[in-house]
């Protein structure tokens, strides 16, 4: 019997009833919904699918709900994207405005507040690197340390820095609620830090007959140091390894999926 169970993304590109049962051939175990793209109603037209591409196939395909989380992303740029300088000082804001290359939209209203000066703030997977000089009433007045091409919507990391948004936002407890009603299997819990946040998931899921299983996401370094305590908590661990990558330094070694596989 095949141990290892295979998790694969359903999209807008796969969400067809016949590229889903070729999925389950192919030896799909469980479909993930990331809720970080798309509508509720998109989604539970995909759960549909994937349960009658199931019963033609045969098979029991379970569901997995991946919560968003919070949002730390870049705004929108004027054109749709700008080049970052090396050596120049843009200013970071929690405006909703168009961008330039001096002026950044920053989607986590939390940047003020958790952000100090000397921290590192890398966009678009690490690509662009900048660090914070200092702090002024508009927002963040930054250095670029690393330059390049940053697009709207682009992700950012704080290595290092206490996050003070909860790991369960408002959007989370809707998507979480229509998930229940669609009885899914699993529930993703994305930017875990410590097992509080499991806790408070599992708060929401106190009275359900049939409870889905709660998986942890490791994707930051809060997760790492506090991985014995989450493992005590959740029902399994998914590990983020791009995201770890990013919020390790290039002279260290970010943790890999083998060992959190020793710490299980």
């Amino acid at each position: 019997m095949r141990r290892t169970k295979i998790i694969a993304t359903v999209g807008p590109s796969s969400d067809e009833e016949v590229v889903l049962a070729r999925m389950i051939r192919a030896g799909m175990d469980v479909a993930r919904l990331n809720f970080s793209h798309g509508s509720r109603a998109s989604h539970a037209r995909a759960i549909r699918r994937v349960r009658a591409a199931a019963s033609h196939v045969g098979r029991s395909v379970g569901l997995l709900l991946d919560l968003q989380g919070p949002k730390l992303r870049v705004g929108e740029f004027q054109g749709g994207a700008v080049f970052l300088r090396q050596g120049a000082t843009p200013l970071f804001t929690n405006r909703r405005v168009k961008g330039n290359a001096e002026l950044i939209p920053a989607v986590y209203s939390g940047l003020m507040r958790d952000v100090k000066v000397g921290d590192r703030v890398l966009l678009d997977d690490g690509k662009i690197e900048l660090r914070v000089i200092r702090k002024e009433r508009r927002g963040l007045r930054c250095r670029v340390v690393i330059g390049g091409k940053l697009g709207d919507h682009k992700g950012m990391n704080l290595p290092g820095v206490r996050l003070s948004a909860s790991s369960l936002t408002a959007k989370d407890r809707g998507d979480l609620a229509f998930g229940l009603r669609m009885q899914i299997d699993f529930v993703a819990l994305s930017f875990v830090r410590s097992a509080q946040d499991i806790r408070k998931l599992r708060r929401l899921l106190h009275g359900e007959k049939h409870p889905p299983l709660v998986i942890a996401k490791i994707e930051r370094r809060e997760a790492i140091e506090n991985l014995e305590a989450i493992l005590g908590e959740a029902d399994g661990v998914m590990v983020a390894r791009g995201d770890l990558g990013v919020e390790y330094p290039p002279e260290r070694t970010s943790p890999t999926p083998s060992s959190t596989e020793r710490t299980c």
